[in-house]
């Protein structure tokens, strides 16, 4: 079973900057693609970040060059650096993880889920 424990949801103020952590085991953070994807009030879960252990990361287009992914391998932990943070980016925010990382750009690591964290951006 793969188990995936999120942390540093927040409330901050328009402009504000967070840092989301997902700590996988060693297993699954060397295993499996991982991300992170989001979900706003009446809206579908969609992608955020994503990356694979090659460390090659992929983002959805409305958080370019405001948001990072990144690993840190010594503490299995995959981050998501906020930056520039919108009230549009409120959401609960989750970690995920899967299919294996087979050598290609892991582009929907959505077949394990954290139980989600909320982020919320005041205007």
């Amino acid at each position: 079973q793969v188990q995936l424990v999120e942390s540093g949801g927040d409330s901050v103020e328009s402009g504000g900057s967070l840092r989301l952590s997902c700590v996988a085991s060693t297993y699954t953070f060397n295993t499996f693609c991982m991300g992170w994807f989001r979900q706003a009030p009446d809206k579908e879960r969609e992608r955020v970040a994503s990356i694979g252990r090659d460390g090659i990361a992929t983002y959805a287009d409305f958080v370019k060059d405001r948001f990072t992914i990144s690993l840190d391998s010594a503490k299995n932990t995959v981050y998501l650096e906020m930056n520039d943070l919108k009230p549009e980016d409120t959401a609960t925010y989750y970690c995920g993880a899967g299919p294996p990382y087979r050598g290609v750009n892991c582009t929907n690591p959505s077949d394990y889920w954290g139980q989600g964290i909320q982020v919320t951006v005041s205007s």
